[in-house]
């Protein structure tokens, strides 16, 4: 028989765990509660996209799926990369700094070098409680951040077999070059869902399965591969153009007037094989090469709506971000260039779309001068997370209630150049009517070698530099007044 003085204590000690236990299954409830009511972020990337969409204005380009996306979300018509280049684009995407800050000019610097205590995106939500994960092309090659994920991310490309090859499909040409990359097009016999970008979008599947079962919200970046060179392609995509319509450019030629350093000569494309070794690509080759860019992205579009479908399909529609981006642009043939690595404004510009559960504009446009850097603090704003202070861009939030606000006046770009030894440095300034390039010392902005003026008004394609016309003094004036980024450090 119990001692009758102990049974009120055991009580009071029974009352205090129920109690207890009661509090703690209170304060997991609501945890799950305030967990459940977080957004996820889908981060989709793709490679060397120019805005040559549906949604964009493109008539010939089949984009079903990126389409469909910017009716649920915002399409910004004006938005420019910070460097036409991979990695320094996506170094200040992913960090939301410029290259001067991150000190990324080029393909083999990693930005924790400059900046090694840095809050990446991923990794502000890895913080936050999220499980991050990345798959495919984020970081630029080897360049990964450990720090940016929950897990390792994945990174994997799929080689296709070729059922024909760019010297079959072009006859009479100059002397071609020679490479171990394989041609610079191809047509593949893989399936239309096959190849590198079916399988990354399988990886994707998979992945929005398994965070869609888990407790925590999740950040999932999937970097898509194409439309990057090279263009090697499922022939069910190129088979939905007819090569013989689709419009060439009609400023095949150099810029008046320009610096003759404002573009780069034969480069990138021409570390394929059996591309003619001439300035001027032959009208065949060059159509071809249209083609198969039109069918890269066609094709990308393809394993970008599979992914959506699943984002559908799970019932995670409405409560996840979705934000697509193209790391730059790229020429194709316009100033008798196909690549990028320029400030001009077919290397700048690129689409940047977003979709947010709940918002008040979906399906509309912007037409203000945004930037890459706004990316970042953008995705934390509409996520409810606050930035890190050493953000440099601005959240687009504002826009997306109303596109027609008043916005920025300028948006920035640069590109390095070495020239008879000496380090210059581009700095572009893309304003509503101009675009205007300083080409200055890079490590004394002082020291100006040469300026680009280009009226997009009169000159949308940029063909005459018009900084020499005494008429246009003032203008150049004024937009000199503009303050510069600040720049590296001499090298000691």
């Amino acid at each position: 028989m119990p001692n009758q003085h102990s049974t009120p204590i055991f009580h009071r000690l029974s009352l205090a765990i129920v109690l207890l236990v009661i509090g703690s299954v209170t304060s997991l409830v609501a945890y799950a509660e305030e967990d459940a009511s977080k957004l996820n972020v889908l981060f989709l990337v793709s490679d060397d996209l120019r805005p040559d969409l549906g949604c964009y204005g493109n008539k010939i380009v089949q984009s079903p799926n990126i389409d469909r996306l910017a009716k649920r979300g915002m399409v910004f018509n004006r938005a420019y990369c910070q460097q036409a280049v991979c990695s320094p684009s996506r170094s200040s995407v992913m960090t939301g700094l410029r290259p001067d800050t991150t000190k990324v000019w080029d393909l083999s610097t990693h930005f924790r070098k400059a900046v090694p205590d840095v809050v990446t995106l991923p990794q502000l939500f890895k913080q936050n409680g999220y499980t991050s994960r990345g798959l495919g092309k984020i970081y630029h090659g080897s360049l990964i951040d450990p720090e940016s994920w929950t897990t390792s991310a994945k990174s994997k490309e799929t080689a296709s077999n070729p059922i024909d090859t760019a010297t079959t499909l072009v006859a009479q040409r100059p002397t071609l070059t020679r490479s171990k990359r394989g041609p610079a097009f191809r047509i593949t016999d893989d399936p239309a869902n096959g190849g590198g970008e079916g399988e990354l979008a399988d990886e994707a599947i998979e992945a929005l399965q398994e965070l869609s079962s888990e407790n925590a919200p999740f950040f999932l970046a999937v970097g898509f591969h194409k439309p990057h060179l090279p263009f090697n392609v499922p022939k069910a995509y190129w088979d939905k153009y007819d090569g013989e319509l689709i419009p060439m450019a009609t400023n095949r030629f150099l810029p008046t007037d320009a610096p003759d350093y404002a573009l780069v000569d034969r480069n990138e494309m021409w570390n394929y094989r059996d591309v003619p070794e001439v300035d001027h690509l032959p009208n065949d080759y060059a159509r071809k090469l249209k083609h198969g860019y039109y069918a890269a992205i066609t094709y990308m579009d393809a394993q970008l709506g599979r992914v959506m479908d699943e984002v559908d399909r799970l019932g995670l529609t409405e409560n996840t971000i979705v934000v697509l981006w193209g790391d730059h642009g790229w020429k194709l043939g316009e100033h008798d260039r196909w690549c990028k690595h320029s400030n001009y404004e077919n290397d700048t510009r690129a689409p940047l779309i977003v979709c947010a559960p709940g918002m008040k504009q979906a399906g509309r446009s912007s037409d203000a001068l945004v930037e890459f850097i706004d990316i970042y603090p953008t995705i934390a704003d509409l996520a409810g997370l606050q930035s890190p202070n050493h953000i440099e861009g601005t959240s687009l939030r504002p826009l997306m209630d109303d596109p027609n606000r008043q916005w920025k006046n300028a948006a920035w770009s640069q590109y390095p150049r070495t020239v008879k030894g000496q380090r210059l440095m581009g700095y572009s300034l893309r304003t509503d009517r101009y675009r205007f390039t300083r080409w200055v010392n890079r490590y004394d902005h002082t020291k100006l070698d040469a300026i680009e003026l280009y009226d997009h008004q009169n000159d949308p394609q940029e063909n005459h530099n018009i900084a020499n016309d005494p008429a246009n003094a003032e203008i150049i004036a004024t937009l000199m007044k503009i303050e510069l980024p600040s720049g590296p450090e001499e090298p000691r």
